[in-house]
């Protein structure tokens, strides 16, 4: 057991520092938003004729890698959406159960089908190198290859949870309290 707790602490790491990173790209996500919106009225103020195409993409692009990546850091620190009406005035090991029979039953076999689902699309992508079909777009592929890592990142994560879920079922693991989540950058 000592080996996955191993295993569930390095994923867990693992989500943290790309959860820091998020950070990072929300700002440069709303800058670039920002940017953007400014150059574009300024630019019609004085007649000038840009392409914002790149910029705007850039910008989509960051969503892109927040929501993508965020999926597994929110899994993580239990930030996810859930219906916990109930749940919250549950004892620990009937929490551990509700959570571990849906990472079982729902979480990895939904991470699994759209890893199966999506590499094709992805794959297709990568082989052609796709490009944005706007004029000046960028290319389209990196960011369709981040699905597939944002999916195996959560069926990591969920399978983290899973080790962690048995631990508190048998007793050598005492349930996470998910304050605000430390980062380390």
């Amino acid at each position: 057991m000592r080996i996955l707790r191993a295993y569930a602490d390095i994923v867990d790491g693992l989500n943290d520092r790309i959860g820091a990173v998020i950070r990072w790209l929300t700002l440069a996500m709303v800058l670039v938003g920002a940017a953007t919106a400014t150059l574009r009225y300024v630019s019609r103020g004085l007649g000038w004729s840009l392409n914002l195409t790149p910029p705007t993409e850039i910008q989509w692009y960051l969503f892109s890698l927040i929501f993508l990546l965020g999926a597994a850091y929110g899994l993580r620190h239990d930030v996810h959406v859930r219906v916990d009406v109930l749940y919250e005035r549950l004892p620990a090991r009937a929490r551990a159960w509700i959570d571990l029979a849906g990472t079982v039953l729902f979480l990895i076999p939904f991470s699994l089908a759209m890893l199966y689902v999506s590499w094709p699309a992805v794959r297709n992508s990568i082989q052609i190198r796709e490009m944005s079909p706007d004029p000046g777009g960028l290319p389209r592929w990196p960011i369709k290859a981040v699905i597939v890592v944002s999916f195996v990142l959560l069926a990591l994560q969920g399978l983290a949870q899973i080790v962690r879920q048995v631990g508190i079922l048998r007793g050598e693991a005492e349930p996470a309290r998910h304050a605000e989540p430390e980062v380390h950058v």
